[in-house]
């Protein structure tokens, strides 16, 4: 016994024994639920923090860099190690695995393991609604009020404010809607490295998970940074489900004090509204809705429809949300790219859990006049 036990021992490196370690942390860690919680509550800021301080001395999205470096690794070493070095096919590959089984642990340490919090229902203990036609109608309606109202053609350029009204923006809702205040108050967003690569796929921002960075499309347009700032920000601060990221920004921008990033929020919104009302609404509530949104409303959407669509390379991107597809469904998330449109039942539920439940204190509409002060002119 005492000389198999040292056989073992004497093929397990420390490093492999780390490693094991880690692994058996991130499986337990995604099957007990309490696991799961503490990991987002307690150890999750702490790595971020690091983290995203270590990524913001970078001028570059180091974690793009790093998957592509890892990628041609992963592709090239094989064919290194075995026509330069004359090392054995079979040695090449388990070292490439074990560089994956790293990676994957890093993965899940980091920052995946926040798939494994309770959702934001249990978070938050606002109770999931089932929604009838006249429900999503009313919503619908005062939705496209709010969108109306808050349309301006002049987008905001500033990054630096938009920056600082998300910070200001998840600090206000924190303590009300189960989400962390920003970890620093600058986070600093990178632009995507390979942009036009992203862009043929349809991205507009993405969470990178290894050095807790996020990052926006180098393309994207100025209506549309709010947005996409506040959106990748939630994940940033340990949002994984796309609703939900979609459910903050909007909470964020909806509430802001400048009417070009309350229109950024409001206008974001439309495609989910849209195609949640399509199997909810005949043809003609359908288009009695649609033809309820201002002229200048439809015209920048649609602008906005087209400036992406020639862009968009139906190949790369249809491998890529297919790719994305799994992804999610591997991670809980069990709708898949579908989850991204399930904002608007988050957004009703929240609505309804305002008027029903006395315990919840939700001072502040969400589709009405934001709390904060209205615009300012700021100082130069």
């Amino acid at each position: 016994m005492n000389r198999t036990f040292t056989r073992i021992r004497s093929h397990v490196s420390p490093r492999h024994g780390l490693l094991l370690l880690l692994l058996l942390y991130v499986v337990l860690t995604q099957q007990i639920p309490s696991w799961g919680q503490w990991y987002a509550q307690h150890l999750y800021p702490g790595i971020a923090y690091v983290l995203s301080a270590f990524s913001a001395l970078f001028p570059l999205a180091i974690g793009d860099v790093f998957i592509a470096l890892s990628i041609a690794w992963v592709l090239l070493y094989p064919v290194y190690a075995v026509v330069r070095r004359k090392q054995q096919l079979l040695r090449a590959l388990r070292k490439v695995g074990e560089y994956l089984l790293w990676v994957y642990a890093w993965f899940y340490l980091a920052w995946g393991l926040n798939y494994s919090q309770p959702g934001f229902y249990a978070r938050t203990g606002i109770e999931p609604a089932e929604y009838s036609k006249e429900v999503f109608l009313d919503f619908a309606d005062r939705y496209i009020d709010s969108l109306n109202a808050s349309f301006t053609p002049h987008p905001l350029t500033d990054k630096r404010l938009i920056r600082d009204a998300a910070v200001e923006g998840y600090n206000h809702i924190a303590p009300e809607l189960a989400v962390h205040q920003p970890f620093h108050p600058q986070p600093r967003v990178k632009t995507m490295v390979f942009t036009p690569l992203i862009s043929a796929v349809g991205v507009t921002g993405s969470m990178g998970p290894f050095f807790c960075e996020f990052t926006v499309n180098g393309d994207l347009l100025p209506n549309q940074y709010p947005a996409t700032y506040t959106h990748e920000l939630a994940h940033l601060l340990g949002i994984t489900s796309e609703a939900e990221a979609n459910f903050y920004a909007y909470q964020v921008c909806s509430r802001s004090r400048w009417q070009a990033m309350r229109f950024s929020g409001y206008l974001s919104l439309l495609p989910h509204v849209l195609s949640n009302a399509r199997p909810l609404l005949t043809q003609e509530e359908f288009e009695a809705l649609a033809g309820r949104i201002r002229p200048e409303v439809v015209e920048v959407y649609e602008q906005n429809r087209l400036y992406w669509t020639e862009k968009y390379s139906p190949l790369i991107g249809s491998i890529q949300d297919w790719m994305y597809d799994l992804y999610l469904k591997g991670n809980k998330i069990e709708s898949g790219r579908q989850n991204y449109s399930q904002v608007v039942g988050l957004l009703i539920s929240y609505e309804m859990g305002r008027r029903t439940n006395t315990k919840l204190s939700f001072p502040h509409p969400p589709l009405l006049s934001p709390p904060f002060p209205q615009e300012v002119t700021p100082v130069p």
